[in-house]
């Protein structure tokens, strides 16, 4: 709801309401009644600072902020209290604070998805399958789910889920964002598989994924609730560490061989740079010498568990099955052990 009779904070504000996907309502006094549309039942007011006089009275609530143009205007500080509003802004300065705040109230943001990013120790370790499998998991577990591939040279997660040609925006579609993405329009927008939604590449030439493309399309998902998922490459570049910033937890992929370890070192030293919740899953067979322990033990790491061999998961890849459909699996079983310690906790632990 939008209080005032200023034409150019009008503008302004129907401005801001349009870029944050809200038509609002517009009055100039406050609407007398309690029902729809009445001042107790609007989710978010904007009282611009020539109405301000004109809601003292008004019973009090939340989300009720004081939005003007005049700096210089010290009066504005009383009147924000005469009408208990949260807090006073001024434009343009806080435009961008205001459209984020009027999207979150559009979208009716809760808790935030629990996300969780993988990493590859080393090449070949199976971190793309293991994000895939976990989503899957997830998913057929009844959370709200989504899939975001950060590592433009994996192949693409659409693939890995058989959801190929799926109609659905790609990474290319979303590398230009800079602003804020509406998490339900990214939700909608994405292919969807297996009762979760994918971000993945196209077929086409690689696309390099700003930093701010990056942070604005997890964001977006992260306040959809639920679970997100985001397999991420080895190296830490601009992009990989804004993903990274935005992780609950991180979990490391190890094959355990000696060189692989030696390999995940160097990447758990680059990712812990930005994510201090780091933890190692170790995927057999072991070299002579080595189990899930030693690995861990030997990058300084937490350990997950250890990743269980899937006879049949490379049959079900080649016949479209994605990783962890089957719930019997042991691939399934571990990711739905990680699932139900992680919510648990009440979060990524």
């Amino acid at each position: 709801m939008i209080l005032t009779e200023d034409p150019e904070l009008l503008d302004d504000l129907l401005r801001l309401c349009a870029a944050a996907g809200v038509d609002p309502q517009v009055h100039h006094t406050v609407p007398e009644g309690r029902g729809r549309g009445s001042w107790d039942s609007a989710p978010l007011v904007l009282v611009g600072d020539d109405a301000a006089a004109r809601c003292r009275g008004a019973s009090r609530r939340s989300g009720v902020l004081l939005v003007g143009h005049d700096r210089e205007d010290p009066g504005v500080w009383r009147s924000a209290v005469e009408i208990g509003a949260d807090c006073v802004l001024r434009l343009p300065d806080a435009e961008g604070w205001l459209v984020d705040r009027i999207a979150d109230v559009a979208e009716g943001v809760g808790r935030p998805a629990l996300t969780v990013g993988v990493i590859g120790g080393s090449g070949g370790a199976g971190a793309s399958t293991l994000a895939g499998a976990l989503a899957v998991t997830a998913a057929r577990q009844g959370w709200r789910t989504m899939l975001v591939d950060g590592d433009p040279l994996g192949g693409g997660l659409d693939v890995l889920l058989g959801g190929e040609h799926a109609e659905g925006r790609r990474w290319p579609e979303f590398a230009a964002s800079k602003g804020r993405v509406a998490g339900g329009a990214l939700e909608e927008s994405l292919p969807a598989a297996h009762g979760l939604r994918v971000l993945s590449w196209d077929r086409g030439d690689m696309v390099a994924v700003p930093r701010e493309a990056m942070r604005a399309v997890l964001a977006a998902a992260r306040r959809r609730g639920g679970v997100v998922v985001v397999d991420l490459p080895r190296r830490v570049d601009e992009s990989a560490a804004e993903a990274l910033a935005q992780l609950d937890a991180g979990l490391l992929v190890v094959p355990g061989e000696l060189r692989a370890v030696a390999a995940a070192r160097r990447v758990a030293s680059a990712v812990r740079m930005v994510l201090s919740d780091l933890r190692v899953v170790v995927r057999g067979p072991y070299a002579a010498g080595l189990d899930e322990r030693w690995v861990a033990d030997a990058l300084g790491l937490p350990l997950v568990g250890e990743l269980p061999w899937d006879t049949g998961l490379s049959a079900d890849l080649n016949g479209g099955v994605p990783p962890g459909a089957g719930s019997r699996g042991p691939l399934a079983r571990f990711c739905s052990a990680f699932w139900e310690r992680a919510h648990a906790a009440g979060g990524a632990r």
